[in-house]
Formats: structure tokens, sequence, C-alpha cells
């Protein structure tokens, strides 16, 4: 009789700590395709994760941070040809401890980028950055603002008015 290996302890609660994390959005439904853990948005894919004997695994949509996250010993463009549209996976042996505060920022990353307009701006206007909620804790895990961005000063320099274009002179009209 062969016993099958399950997932370890880590890879487990990775997995927990970072699904936990992918539903905290607005309008996410969790799926099973090929076996494996999606969320999707709108019918769409932000994330997959896999948590088996060979450790822990996670695909997301990385169109801003990409290039430094390929940078990492872990990640790796995805397969199938996802890695040419900006998908990132990452790797981690059972034994391994995950960056989940960062893979949480990834999930995040992902999420605004696969979901419509009108589906974030309920998440900026509700004011709520759930990487923010979920990392908080987390080992590794980064204080930042939750209402978002740095602060903008009350005084902004006010710019000149464009001129106004005088009826009496040409316009520049280029002819090739």
């Amino acid at each position: 009789m062969i016993k099958a290996k399950t997932a370890s302890a880590s890879s487990r609660h990775g997995e927990s700590v970072l699904a936990k994390h992918a539903a905290s959005y607005p309008e996410v439904r969790e799926d099973a395709p090929w076996g494996h853990r999606a969320f999707k948005v709108k019918g769409k894919i932000f994330v997959v994760l896999v948590a088996d004997a060979d450790g822990l695994s996670l695909s997301t949509k990385l169109p801003e941070s990409g290039s430094m996250a390929l940078n990492l010993p872990f990640a790796a463009p995805t397969g199938y040809g996802l890695g040419k549209s900006g998908w990132v996976s990452a790797r981690f042996d059972p034994k391994a401890t995950p960056p989940l505060a960062l893979l949480c920022e990834w999930i995040d990353e992902s999420y605004r980028a696969i979901a419509p307009k009108r589906v974030i701006a309920t998440l900026t206007a509700a004011g709520s950055r759930p990487a923010a909620r979920v990392a908080k804790g987390l080992p590794g895990a980064t204080q930042r603002r939750v209402e978002g961005g740095p602060k903008v000063a009350k005084s902004m320099p006010k710019t000149k008015p464009r001129a106004k274009r005088r009826p009496d002179r040409p316009t520049s009209v280029r002819v090739r």
C-alpha cells in the first residue's frame, strides 16, 4: 500500500493565510479548475494556490512588479505562455517559510490588474486595503497607511492658465 504524501504544516498554513486574503476582496469567487484552488473576480482568475507534498506555490499577474519579482530565487515566469502576459509563479519547499506579506501584496496587485474598474472603485471607496489587514502581524509585514498614499500638501502651487488662442494669429499646421 502506497501512502500519498500530504502538504506540510507550513504549506497548509501559508495556503490558508493566502486563501483568506484572496477571498477578502469584493466579488471574489473560489473555484477549482485543474484541481487547484483558484480565486476569480467576475469570472477571471487572479490567483492560483497549490499546497501539496511538493510545497506551496502560487501564480499571480504582476504587470507592475513582475520584473522585480522574477529576480527573487523562488519566482519564475508562469508556464503555458502566461509568463509573457506578466504572470509570475512562486514555489516554496515544504519546509520553507514563505514571505506571506510579500505574497499578499502580489495578490493585491493581481486583483487590481484583473478586476473591472468599477469593482476596484468600490474597493478604494471603502478605504480598505485587504493586504494591510491580513498581512498585519505576519513575519516581515511592513507597516503602511491603510487609507493609501502619502499625505498631500494642503497648499498646492497654482498653475498658470493656458494662453488663449488669438484669432488674429494663424495657428501652425504641419503639412507632410
